[in-house]
């Protein structure tokens, strides 16, 4: 063929992170059959949706059987039930977002990589080491790229002082994957008085708001100014474990414009155009899940992982080995023991101790000789890896 292909995909890694892990681990699998692979890589959640989800799922279906209450195309931005359930969660974390600033989609994944639809030619600003969508999906709109270092010097918590004071798009992810690490308020006003000042836009990670501990914001816009200079992405996947039932919202403050134009109108218009909304069923199950009972059945859930991480971070502690995360966050970060590179150490675990985690390096430079392990394990699976840990730490 003779047509043109988007060029730009040819500067993006050839293998995405996590299918390089499935590769390796497939292969030592097919080698070791009798092998019992503990996985603690993928943050994937693991104990199965609550009771209201799935009973609020149910009577959605049955409705969807019923010619009175059959539901065909869902609204592009979100069923106002929703809509109105997201609103009323932020403000029982005492922020103000309305419901018609809401946009359901299905995965914070979805929004963090079409986002670029909306915006032109601008330089992006990363934190290195990064969840690899922010990257990729730049790099595939050709758009230039600036790292800003998180290290353990800075606690994997980058801050604009020393930033050339011009527009950016800065992405930030907090609580963080894959770090673990967490702004606090004063941080993350810093952040906003450098977008406001150099006239950038935030886009905010906040998928992992749920597991907050402590006094931290569960939203960036609790502090002053975000509204101005921010849009939020928040999810259900891991809050929620809809993982694999998929539904998210994206906060567009109307606030947010550019030169005089609504950011607002211009994401309406875009899903419009390119997306055809969030099942009925999927959307009274996160209805459900933002109710009184369901939120209380989610942060159960969460106590369960979080416990997970804590019996973790006890290991690496008895062992001396530097960590972040596990705290505010499902995932624990840690510095490979004797200097490893994080590949080699991802393999000594596969190879001796059949544990498989993230390599810090698949995550940016600044990730090279750290490793991530996720708390998203049963507690049996968790105890057993513990276990076979002690034997090579």
């Amino acid at each position: 063929m003779n047509i043109k292909l988007n060029d730009n995909f040819d500067n993006v890694k050839e293998s995405y992170l996590f299918s390089e892990i499935a590769k390796r681990v497939n292969k030592y699998s097919a080698e070791h059959p009798e092998a019992k692979i503990i996985r603690l890589g993928i943050g994937d959640c693991t104990l199965p949706l609550t009771k209201t989800v799935i009973d609020a799922m149910h009577k959605a279906v049955d409705e969807m059987g019923v010619k009175e209450t059959f539901r065909g195309y869902p609204p592009e931005y979100g069923y106002d039930f929703l809509r109105e359930a997201i609103s009323k969660y932020y403000a029982s974390n005492g922020v103000d977002v309305a419901a018609d600033e809401i946009f359901v989609s299905d995965g914070a994944k979805s929004d963090c990589g079409n986002i670029v639809d909306i915006l032109g030619d601008n330089t992006i600003l990363i934190p290195d080491p990064v969840y690899p969508v922010y990257m990729d999906s730049n790099i595939m709109s050709g758009r230039k790229i600036e790292l800003i270092s998180g290290n353990q010097e800075n606690g994997f918590l980058p801050m604009p002082k020393g930033l050339e004071v011009k527009p950016y798009v800065i992405y930030i992810c907090s609580p963080n994957n894959p770090t673990g690490a967490t702004y606090n308020k004063e941080q993350l006003g810093e952040w906003i008085a450098f977008a406001k000042k150099s006239g950038s836009l935030i886009i905010f990670d906040s998928a992992y708001e749920a597991f907050i501990k402590g006094d931290y914001p569960h939203s960036i816009y609790a502090v002053e100014g975000a509204r101005e200079c921010v849009i939020e992405i928040c999810s259900f996947s891991k809050m929620a474990g809809f993982t694999g039932t998929r539904c998210s919202w994206t906060v567009f403050p109307k606030e947010l414009e550019v030169n005089g134009k609504s950011v607002q109108k211009m994401w309406a218009r875009r899903q419009a155009t390119k997306f055809n909304g969030v099942p009925y069923v999927i959307q009274r199950a996160a209805e459900a899940a933002l109710s009184p009972e369901g939120v209380k059945e989610a942060m159960a859930n969460i106590d369960y992982y979080m416990s997970n991480g804590k019996l973790i971070g006890e290991l690496l502690k008895e062992k001396g080995v530097w960590f972040s995360g596990g705290v505010c966050s499902p995932y624990i970060w840690l510095k490979c023991p004797n200097n490893m590179k994080s590949w080699d150490f991802f393999d000594m675990l596969l190879e001796k101790v059949q544990v498989v985690g993230t390599p810090g390096a698949g995550f940016g430079d600044e990730g090279e000789g750290y490793f991530r392990l996720t708390s998203f394990g049963s507690r049996e699976a968790t105890i057993e890896a513990i276990e076979r840990l002690k034997t090579i730490l």
